[in-house]
């Protein structure tokens, strides 16, 4: 359907991420990706105010790398959406900043792209072997109520709407129009590629990934607040 894949843009956005900032760039300059010609990586601070920004002028110089500074904090939406506009990628993946999920995956989320059978790719925690953090309940119980709820909608079977990593070819993404700024962009995302599919111009696919969750004391930021705003998301975007 689209022109073969050569270049992947990785997409990190940042907020607040000092800790492990340098680590997950480390780990994405040093994945090894089989028939992928050339590897940008787009890191998007969000109005970092613990050092993280301070942390990121050492890579402005890097060749490989493309830093952009929003000068306020807009969301993680806001800053996908950034990233998104800077990609020059056949394919955009995005990267969490907070190392819950590793890089050494990218080449599971590729496959389906590269085989030439998906234009789209979900990771999900809530399939295949791969090994998890054990941690929150409602968690993960408020996420397969927002993936099933989106799934009603959408009519798509998907297993972990929520899941951070997600990989689409650039142009599936230059089709639709992106407004959320903060998590609801994943319901949104999800929605519109959705009826993308529904209309025969998206093929989704889905694949098993391990997860290292953060506690609130580790950093993790999504909140019930949150929940609440995927769940308006997933209405306003499907129906309205």
């Amino acid at each position: 359907m689209y022109p073969s894949v050569k270049n992947i843009s990785i997409i990190i956005p940042v907020f607040n991420e000092k800790d492990s900032i340098n680590e997950i760039i480390s780990k994405v300059l040093s994945v090894k990706l089989k028939n992928i010609e050339q590897k940008e990586i787009i890191i998007i601070d969000d109005g970092s105010t613990d050092g993280t920004k301070e942390l990121l002028d050492k890579y402005s110089k890097e060749s490989l790398i493309k830093v952009s500074l929003q000068s306020k904090n807009k969301g993680k939406g806001a800053a996908v959406r950034k990233g998104f506009e800077l990609a020059t990628g056949d394919v955009l993946l995005i990267q969490d900043a907070d190392l819950e999920y590793s890089p050494d995956q990218y080449h599971k989320l590729l496959s389906p792209i590269l085989s030439g059978n998906a234009d789209v790719v979900y990771g999900s925690r809530f399939i295949g072997g791969e090994s998890h953090r054990v941690l929150f309940y409602w968690h993960s119980f408020g996420n397969k109520v927002l993936t099933t709820l989106s799934n009603m909608l959408t009519n798509l079977n998907l297993t972990d709407m929520e899941c951070g990593y997600k990989i689409f070819r650039k142009e599936i993404i230059n089709q639709i129009s992106l407004r959320e700024n903060r998590f609801g962009f994943e319901p949104e995302i999800t929605a519109k590629i959705g009826k993308l599919s529904q209309k025969g111009k998206c093929r989704i696919f889905e694949v098993g990934i391990s997860y290292f969750g953060r506690t609130y004391l580790e950093g993790k930021k999504i909140n019930w607040k949150d929940g609440l705003s995927a769940f308006r998301c997933i209405l306003k975007y499907n129906i309205f």
